[in-house]
């Protein structure tokens, strides 16, 4: 078997849905493994670690949320969450215990396989895996000593919160961060305001963002929660 051919765990106790995905992301050239119980789920990944799981929250034996929570006192594999439940609560908790990404069902198989891809390159490249190197003139460029930034080699026009902004999200790209966690590094003077004014901020640093790479969304928006940064 090609050892360059990632796995992808596949953690969901409805059959149908499970082999649907699995289709999907082997037709996107990804080997796959199927576990429909949760029992089953750290026990598997101890005997052979896959490249990313794919981790549904309602499951018998036990919930994906007490899976996540074992699974990250010994490994960092990424974990995206799929589940129905769209409750904040559920969002955040599922965040806070490790997971890497969310998709709402119901879903587009090719949206999960999209997910899969952008979040494999983002770990590969922060592992220094084989994955080429993104030529600087094409990339995000902060400096905090000047407060500028630029992408794809255009300078960027920023607000000194728009430039903390930007690069509160690009310290740490593919996580989520919510509302509250964005404002706590906004304004130096500790003013207070409404979380309402992250999404103003947002609008204008996309608008900025578009005008260089319109066709590349770079920030984007995790219902419910906040917004991560995609590079």
């Amino acid at each position: 078997m090609n050892n360059d051919i990632r796995r992808i765990l596949i953690v969901e106790d409805e059959p149908k849905l499970a082999r649907l995905v699995s289709d999907y992301l082997k037709a996107a050239s990804f080997e796959t493994a199927i576990i429909a119980d949760g029992r089953e789920v750290v026990p598997a990944v101890k005997a052979r670690v896959p490249d990313l799981i794919l981790l549904d929250l309602m499951l018998p034996g036990r919930d994906g949320f007490d899976v996540c929570r074992e699974l990250r006192t010994f490994s960092d594999v990424p974990i995206v969450m799929m589940t129905a439940r769209v409750e904040e609560i559920d969002r955040l908790v599922g965040l806070e215990l490790g997971a890497d990404d969310y998709i709402c069902k119901p879903f587009s198989p090719r949206e999960v396989v999209a997910r899969v891809k952008a979040i494999l390159r983002r770990t590969q490249r922060g592992n220094g895996g084989s994955a080429p190197a993104v030529p600087e003139e094409e990339g995000l460029r902060i400096d905090e000593s000047t407060y500028t930034a630029s992408f794809k080699g255009n300078a960027l026009d920023l607000t000194p919160v728009e430039f903390r902004l930007l690069k509160t999200l690009a310290a740490a790209p593919g996580r989520v961060f919510s509302r509250d966690q964005l404002l706590d590094n906004l304004y130096t003077d500790h003013r207070v305001v409404t979380d309402r004014t992250v999404d103003s901020h947002i609008k204008n640093l996309r608008r900025k963002l578009d005008a260089v790479s319109p066709e590349q969304e770079l920030i984007r928006s995790i219902y419910g929660v906040g917004y991560k940064l995609e590079i």
